[in-house]
Parts: structure tokens; C-alpha cells; sequence
């Protein structure tokens, strides 16, 4: 028996005892317990900590955590001789928390373990956005009314260059989605990535004309004589590329179990497909765009009425939420036609949004400076999403660690009322982040850069607040 064999007799009473646990892992520097009955330990934690090894406590998707550090395998080891568990791998660990998480927490917990695999991508192509924002969409040099493309023939062929990559990058994310959520629900990866390419299909109409071509009656479509088919692709997307993703995955699964195994590599794989298409193009893309038609439209009267104040700050709070499913490309048709009407102030706010997450990431930089993977994500998530692309920000950072983004969202509401009280309006869209004030009519530019001081300050100290209370060791966070 080890050095550590009281200390974790000690620890296995305070949290309930060998019965109150349904299982133990240990990760880098933690214990991490999925235990029946979470309130025993979250009642003794401050006893917990008071043990010689232990660094601090806390419950995170479902497990409650207990900080060690270097020793923590000799310390696992003692408590797994102590109570005859059975050695778990953290995975297993997580499978079980699941069982204590509610379905907020389930639905989280799945969409970060979706996204996370596809993160260096988001981050590229965050980066690159930006770039292309600040070089090709600022048309403040020369005369005042020029970009720094149409000043310079190699800044253009460069903007044009690194659309490739964005382009790629965000139009075509469906399909990193797709293989994502397949691979996550048990499925074949390679049938996820051609699910999503079906999605993305240059003979779809590019998502991004769909309000266009309604709007003119020239939405064009499969017409299989007693039905038609709107040709429509979901470039950007995110909610129609989840979705589609689970159907295959479960089509695919319960194939599997009834299909005779001489014929499993014919049959599943076509019949998955064609179904999951059909599925996509008929029935989960329309509800999922129309979904996002219904929250532009409320949005527009929450932003306009009688309530625009309180509208003001369910927006702050809810467009990032909306970021992360794809919906906010819904907001385009609506600020189009707004500045045709004399003005949006929709854009102002998705601005001021984008500022916040940059606000969180970059103080999540300096409270882990020390750490350098923390460190670099942060630093350039950050400047994403202050030349105006969150997606690094929202997915590398602030989601991850969750208070962040909760401070983000309550700096972008707050942000948010400065901008609707002071009557904002842009003339553009297109440029977010800290360029976004470019976009605004002059006579709003002083309230404007108030309200991005606000979404800037709001956030960092709510972060710096926050981590106090929920943030951890560096050396603990994973």
C-alpha cells in the first residue's frame, strides 16, 4: 500500500463511501468521480480540501473533479486498492457522467465533442476572414472611399488567393460537421463527409442567393413528376449538417443489426444515403432554415417595438448561441432589406457580439499566460473574433471553458442596450468586430465606440470575476 493509503481512505468517506461511487479516473493532475449522489461531496468539498494532497475540488459535465497534481497515479492507485474499484479509463468516466448531467448539459456536452475535432480549421479560417476584412472590405485609404485591394493589384490577388481557403473552410463546413457528428453517433466517417458534400453540391443554389431567388420566383428544383425537390444547398450551416448527421448514424446503425452480413457492404451504405438525402433535401434543411426565418423576424420586432430595450438584451445574449448553430446567417435578408429601408441596427449588435467573445478569449489569455496552448489558442481566437469571425473564439476558448462565454454574452447584452438606446444604424454589413464601426452611419460613431468599450470591459472582468470562482489551476486545465 502507498504513502497516500489514509489520504484516500480519508477522501473515499467525505465523498460517500465506496457505494456513492459509479466510477473513478484520474486525468494528468485529477480524480474524477461520477458519483450517485453528487451533493455528499459538493457539501464536504471545503473538507475535501483541507486533505494534505488535495489542490482544490470541482464539478465539471457531470463528475465531480479533485485537483492532486503530479502524484495523482500514486494516489489513484492507493484509492483503487482501498475500495476495490475497478480501474476506469476517463472516456469510460464520461460515458457514466452522462447519467448526471441534465439534457442542456447533454446537449452541450455533445456539441463540443462535435466541434472540438474541427477546431484548427475554424481557428485557420477565423484568421483568414479577418485578414480579408481588414485588406479587402475597409475602404477608408486613398481617396477615403478605397480598399487596400483596389489600391494594390498584389493585396487582391492575395484576398483572392485566401478565399480558397475560407471558402473551404466555412462554406464547406457541413461537411467537416457531418463527419464529425457521424463519427461521434457511431457511424461510417466516409458517409458523413459525402453526406456533407451533398449539402454543400455545386448543383445546389449556393444558400447564401436562396432569399434572392425566392423573392424572384426562380428557386430551382427536381421535379420527379408527383413531387419536386428544391435544388438548395446549406453552405455554412451548421444545424441541417448535425442533424442530417444523426439520421445516418442511425439509419446506418439499425441497418446493421438486420442486414445479412454478405450484403452489408452493398446495401447500408446506398440505402443510409439516399435516405439521409432525401431526408436532408425534403425535410430537416427546409425546417431548419425555416427555423432561422422565424428568430430573424422576432428578433426584428424585439429590436424595433415598443420592448426594444429587453429585446436588446435577449439579442446580446442569444447571438452568440445562434453563431454556434448556424442561424445567424438568417440576419442577412433582414439587414439587407433594413438598410434599403435607411439603415440596420441588427449589424451594429452582431458587431458589438463579436467584440465580447474577442474580449473573453483575450482575458482568458492573460489569466493563463503562463499556459502555452491556452495561450496560443487564445491569442488568436481573440483576434479573430475582433476583426470579426467568432467561431476560434466562441469553439477554442469561451465554450470550453463555459464562464467565458457566459461573460461574453452578458457584456454583448449589455453592449447591446447602449447601441439600441442610442439609435445605431449601419450602412453595410460585412465588417464586424473592432473594423465594424466603419460600417456605421457617421452621426453614430461616438455612441457606437462607447458600445464597444462596453463590450470590451463588460467581459474581461466578468472573466477575471468568473475564473475566481470557476476557473481553475492551469497546470489542471486540459
Amino acid at each position: 500500500m502507498g504513502k497516500f493509503k489514509q489520504e484516500a481512505l480519508d477522501l473515499l468517506e467525505l465523498i460517500g463511501g465506496k457505494d456513492n461511487i459509479a466510477s473513478a479516473s484520474h486525468c494528468v493532475t485529477r480524480l474524477r468521480f461520477v458519483l450517485k449522489d453528487e451533493k455528499i461531496a459538493k457539501e464536504r468539498a471545503k473538507d475535501i480540501e483541507k486533505l494534505p494532497s488535495v489542490k482544490g475540488t470541482f464539478i465539471n459535465a457531470g463528475q465531480f473533479q479533485v485537483i492532486i497534481g503530479n502524484n495523482v497515479q500514486a494516489f489513484y492507485d492507493d484509492l483503487i486498492q482501498v475500495t476495490g474499484l475497478k480501474a476506469q479509463s476517463k472516456e469510460e468516466v464520461k460515458k457514466a457522467a452522462q447519467k448526471n448531467m441534465s439534457i442542456v448539459q447533454r446537449i452541450i456536452a455533445g456539441l463540443a465533442e462535435i466541434f472540438i475535432p474541427i477546431l484548427p480549421a475554424i481557428i485557420t479560417g477565423g484568421l483568414i476572414l479577418g485578414f480579408r476584412n481588414i485588406i479587402g472590405d475597409l475602404a477608408i485609404f486613398g481617396d477615403g472611399t478605397q480598399t487596400l485591394t483596389q489600391l494594390h493589384p498584389v493585396l487582391a490577388e492575395i484576398h483572392s488567393f485566401l478565399w480558397v481557403l475560407g471558402e473551404a473552410i466555412f462554406h464547406f463546413l457541413p461537411v467537416a460537421v457531418t463527419w464529425s457528428t457521424v463519427k461521434k453517433f457511431g457511424g461510417s466517417e466516409i458517409l458523413g463527409i459525402v453526406l456533407g458534400i451533398t449539402l454543400v453540391s455545386p448543383q445546389l443554389l449556393n444558400a447564401y442567393g436562396y432569399a434572392e431567388a425566392v423573392q424572384n420566383g426562380s428557386v430551382p428544383f427536381w421535379n420527379f413528376g408527383w413531387f419536386t425537390i428544391d435544388k438548395v444547398g446549406y453552405q455554412a450551416q451548421v444545424i441541417p449538417a448535425i442533424l442530417s448527421g444523426i439520421v445516418l448514424s442511425k439509419i446506418e446503425l439499425t441497418l446493421r443489426k438486420y442486414i445479412p452480413d454478405v450484403l452489408k457492404l452493398i446495401v447500408i451504405p446506398f440505402v443510409t444515403l439516399l435516405i439521409t438525402v432525401l431526408l436532408s433535401y425534403i425535410i430537416i434543411g427546409p425546417i431548419s432554415r425555416e427555423l432561422g426565418n422565424y428568430i430573424a423576424i422576432i428578433f426584428n420586432y424585439l429590436l424595433t417595438g415598443p420592448f426594444k430595450i429587453l429585446g436588446a438584451i435577449i439579442f446580446g445574449l442569444a447571438y452568440a448561441p445562434l453563431v454556434i448553430t448556424g442561424l445567424h446567417h438568417t440576419f442577412i435578408a433582414l439587414d439587407l432589406q433594413l438598410i434599403a429601408n435607411g439603415g440596420t441596427m441588427i449589424w451594429p449588435l452582431i458587431a458589438l457580439s463579436n467584440i465580447a467573445q474577442g474580449a473573453s478569449a483575450v482575458a482568458m489569455l492573460i489569466i493563463y499566460r503562463k499556459n502555452a496552448r491556452i495561450k496560443s489558442i487564445a491569442a488568436s481566437a481573440g483576434i479573430s473574433a475582433w476583426l470579426g469571425v467568432t467561431e476560434p473564439a466562441m469553439f477554442g476558448i469561451n465554450l470550453k471553458y463555459k464562464y467565458p462565454f457566459v461573460a461574453a454574452i452578458i457584456g454583448s447584452a449589455a453592449a447591446a442596450v447602449v447601441s439600441i438606446i442610442s439609435g445605431v444604424l449601419a450602412n453595410s454589413i460585412g465588417i464586424g468586430g473592432l473594423p465594424g464601426f466603419l460600417a456605421i452611419q457617421p452621426k453614430y460613431w461616438v455612441p457606437f465606440i462607447i458600445a464597444m468599450g462596453v463590450a470590451i470591459v463588460v467581459p474581461i472582468v466578468l472573466t477575471f470575476i468568473f475564473n475566481k470562482k470557476f476557473g481553475t489551476d492551469i497546470e489542471n486545465l486540459e
